[in-house]
């Protein structure tokens, strides 16, 4: 599921739930003849994905699709409930405490707010040199002229370092927050939504900078969003996920010149353009089901118009259906 090139991430069959435990009334109440049971939020489920190095990934679907924690995930704060994750070619799940440590390192995330992702009590330089010193990546007089360095790669004026991130605007918190991930020197980088929460304006010279240091740095990225514009913009790749699974993998271009499954179709139609103006824009028809309680079948099939009775009790499998192009749908079989 990648276009050229050797993956510098491979994932294979990842699933994520989260459990509610009983705890001891609930138990007792159950033994009792309750009607209580363990909940399951299944936030990823079996998702199969390669990215190149030096690829930008655009991961998309609606709130609670499960993309905020499939880059948790590949970044390593969640761990997987099954499946495997390679990077450059190691399984995650195997590797000793070196390894693992670089890999922590190598593979950062990026978080949608950049207010609540900053400690308030640490100032600039201690929240983008603390994990660098740590590690032993800065040391010495090089510490001050390495944080000089990243501060300026971001934008940042250096002569800030002693302030702390509530006397920063939105867009140079999340500078702060760029910068403190490039501190470890990064090769992929996770960003959750990294310019939701920032102006139009501030968003543009973000993501300019994403893109200038991508060309400067040989960076790879799975950026998650849901503005499809920004996706557009950004990517070279798009992942389409709902209720967290992919449904349609595809170059960018192609994906949204000719979007294949229905709920990508969906999607896409709701982005505003010019040559469609005089059309009244509808959101997708009814609401993303619980995560505690799937659709059987394809997920998508109960807001899904082309529904059959195959969709509501046969799961279809992500397959090629072209050169570059995946998509999970049982009209590909027509």
């Amino acid at each position: 599921m990648m276009t050229g090139g050797q993956p510098i991430l491979k994932l294979e069959n990842i699933s994520k739930r989260f459990v509610r435990r009983l705890d001891a009334a609930e138990k007792v109440a159950a033994w009792a003849g309750a009607d209580l049971k363990e909940e399951v939020v299944h936030a990823v489920d079996d998702v199969s994905l390669e990215i190149a190095e030096g690829e930008v990934v655009g991961l998309v679907g609606e709130s609670g699709c499960g993309k905020s924690t499939l880059g948790r995930v590949v970044s390593g704060i969640h761990k997987p409930s099954d499946g495997m994750m390679f990077y450059r070619g190691n399984d995650i799940s195997r590797l000793d405490p070196l390894a693992a440590r670089e890999f922590a390192l190598k593979v950062q995330m990026i978080f949608q707010d950049p207010f609540a992702s900053l400690n308030p009590r640490m100032r600039v330089a201690d929240i983008v040199g603390e994990s660098p010193r740590y590690h032993g990546l800065w040391s010495g007089q090089d510490a001050k002229q390495r944080l000089e360095d990243v501060m300026l790669r971001v934008g940042l004026d250096p002569s800030f370092q002693r302030r702390y991130p509530h006397q920063f605007s939105g867009g140079q918190r999340q500078r702060i927050g760029i910068a403190r991930a490039l501190a470890v020197e990064p090769d992929f980088i996770v960003c959750d939504e990294a310019v939701a929460a920032l102006d139009v304006s501030i968003q543009a010279q973000v993501l300019n900078l994403f893109m200038d240091l991508r060309e400067e740095l040989g960076l790879t990225y799975l950026f998650i969003s849901h503005d499809l514009g920004v996706v557009r913009h950004l990517s070279d790749r798009v992942v389409i996920m709902y209720l967290g699974r992919v449904v349609e993998i595809g170059e960018t271009g192609a994906l949204f010149a000719d979007p294949n499954h229905p709920y990508t179709r969906a999607l896409l139609a709701e982005v505003p353009r010019i040559d469609a103006r005089h059309r009244d824009f509808e959101p997708v028809k009814g609401e993303i089901p619980s995560p505690l309680d799937p659709p059987s079948g394809c997920h998508f099939h109960p807001r899904c118009p082309f529904a059959s009775a195959r969709c509501r009790s046969e799961a279809p499998a992500l397959r090629e259906i072209g050169p570059g192009r995946w998509s999970a749908c049982h009209l590909n079989d027509a």
